[in-house]
């Protein structure tokens, strides 16, 4: 709660509008509900992107990567940020607000904003992701 408190004081200072899915609290909450909730906004507008901080940052991404359209990375160091976002196209980041320091956080998430994807090689990679998660929906239907 309080590395999320931070960050949108520095997502406003850096000119950034944001949505706010929780929590509001230091209260326990069940972070699956809320990286539900980022993932589906995420999912239904297209070029928006979503930041999701839990304990560790390992169970949202989890919860995230179960919804059609999101490409959540988990990312522990700014390397693994770049990356996710250059060669596969992330559109949420998720991290462990018990794991990072403030600082490291704030440039983990500028970061994430503003590396774009590089495309070439990495399309065709990221469209196999893409058509992977189209394959099992399909039998889902039937």
């Amino acid at each position: 709660f309080e590395l999320e408190e931070k960050l949108k004081q520095k997502l406003t200072e850096w000119g950034y509008e944001y949505l706010d899915f929780g929590c509001h609290s230091k209260d326990s909450v069940d972070y699956p509900d809320i990286a539900f909730l980022v993932g589906e906004c995420v999912a239904i507008h297209e070029g928006y992107v979503g930041i999701m901080i839990d304990g560790a940052g390992i169970g949202s991404g989890m919860t995230l990567n179960k919804i059609p359209g999101v490409r959540a990375a988990v990312c522990w160091d700014l390397s693994s940020v770049t990356n996710s976002r250059e060669h596969n196209n992330a559109n949420v980041l998720s991290i462990g607000g018990q794991l990072l320091g403030d600082s490291l956080a704030f440039q983990m998430v500028k970061t994430f904003l503003e590396t774009p994807f590089a495309g070439g090689r990495h399309d065709r990679r990221v469209t196999k992701i893409m058509e992977i998660e189209s394959r099992f929906i399909k039998r889902e239907s039937r």
